[in-house]
């Protein structure tokens, strides 16, 4: 049997300095933009490239059934990789740099906020479609890593994993996630799942 606790402990030792290393403020900042996205009905576009695609896919299932399922009102998230024929056909006819850009025409409103996921910070249609954003005045959450490249510049507000790493990255990357969420349980619905709350109130 191969012994591989030193590698275990390496890693988690990195996660942990790079969860110590978080920038609460940012994490206040973006909890405030969502609620208050939140309390206008505004919707909220998220969307990434590869494992991001499944994080952008995870926020929008944690806010449009986790929290919303316990509040009268409801989150509007909207995942804009989940429908494979359309970013297909954009991918094919158009290009893959317009894939999350070409979605957002005509269908961003005043109001809306974006959530751009790109570990390097600079895939250039994550940063196409959070440009656009921008210039329609539209606030843009930048969920970043590494350096946060070009997207960690132009974001209002940004969610950044200080780390050279794409694994600890998308790990942090689904903590502000199920961070965001535990803090709007207790807001929104009165739910506390850090002290007792069981897995049979979840249907699971």
């Amino acid at each position: 049997m191969t012994d591989y606790k030193e590698y275990i402990t390496e890693y988690l030792a990195h996660e942990m300095e790079t969860l110590q290393a978080l920038d609460v403020e940012s994490i206040n900042e973006a909890l405030n933009v969502l609620e208050q996205a939140y309390d206008r009905g505004s919707a909220v576009y998220i969307f990434g490239n590869g494992g991001s695609s499944a994080t952008a896919s995870h926020y929008q299932n944690d806010f449009n059934k986790g929290v919303s399922e316990h509040t009268e009102k409801k989150f509007d998230f909207r995942c804009l990789n989940d429908n494979m024929a359309t970013v297909m056909a954009v991918a094919n006819d158009i290009g893959f740099e317009e894939v999350f850009r070409f979605q957002l025409q005509g269908h961003l409103k005043p109001g809306d906020v974006v959530i751009a996921i790109s570990g390097s910070g600079n895939s250039p249609n994550v940063l196409n479609a959070a440009e656009y954003a921008k210039a329609q005045g539209n606030t843009v959450i930048g969920v970043t890593g590494y350096g946060g490249g070009r997207l960690r510049e132009l974001a209002d507000v940004n969610l950044h994993a200080p780390v050279n790493s794409m694994q600890i990255t998308e790990d942090v990357h689904l903590v502000f996630d199920h961070l965001m969420m535990s803090v709007f349980y207790k807001t929104m619905a009165g739910i506390d799942h850090l002290k007792g709350m069981t897995t049979a109130a979840f249907g699971r």
